[in-house]
């Protein structure tokens, strides 16, 4: 995982995922200029709309959540608190 947030492009992960990180850093950073253009690299990977709309609602949600929290003045997690959670989804998953 490291390799992949230290620099995507030389990371072990395979193409097809990381055309759609390519796809998610313009919805997070560029949003209004998304078009036709950025879909088709999605689909010659192999990723159908729905799979894209589902990673354009992640990456919205958590731009979403991060500048509630910001703005509310919510207590962030302690570091203890965050590997605990971690854990439970790794072993559980989000909906579990």
């Amino acid at each position: 995982m490291w390799a992949v947030l230290r620099d995507l492009e030389s990371s072990p992960l395979d193409d097809k995922h990381k055309a759609l990180l390519r796809f998610v850093d313009k919805v997070n950073a560029d949003s209004p200029r998304i078009g036709p253009e950025d879909m088709a690299p999605l689909y010659a990977a192999g990723w159908t709309d729905e799979a894209i709309y589902f990673a354009i609602t992640v990456c919205a949600l958590f731009n979403f959540y991060n500048r509630w929290i910001d703005a509310s003045g919510v207590h962030a997690m302690s570091e203890a608190a965050h590997r605990e959670g971690g854990k439970r989804i790794a072993t559980h998953g989000y909906a579990g």
